[in-house]
């Protein structure tokens, strides 16, 4: 069951009481019969493990290299490679098929 804090606005009396979750809250003051006021303090929350600051997202140096695939690799034979010009599109990008002159 959580721990309340109340504070009285007419006399300053400020106690704590625990309460259920389904319990009403607290409107008088046992000292003075005044309103109470709940107060609200900071909530502890600790974040354990990786990703929670801006440098835990990335490494200072990635150790990871971008993989080929294997139709990056089989796509490119050294014979397609001589016979293609030099405006061939970029080994990352789809090839396109050149009309042949025949």
């Amino acid at each position: 069951m959580p721990t309340y804090e109340y504070v009285c606005t007419k006399c300053g009396h400020q106690f704590e009481i625990v309460q259920s979750f389904s319990d009403d809250a607290l409107t008088k003051c046992p000292e003075c019969k005044g309103k109470l006021r709940k107060v609200f303090g900071s909530v502890g929350i600790v974040f354990k493990g990786s990703g929670f600051y801006k440098n835990d997202s990335r490494g200072s140096s990635s150790s990871v290299t971008p993989s080929t695939t294997k139709s990056d690799t089989t796509d490119a034979s050294p014979t397609k490679a001589a016979e293609s010009s030099t405006t061939a599109p970029a080994p990352s990008a789809p090839a396109t098929p050149t009309p042949s002159a025949d």
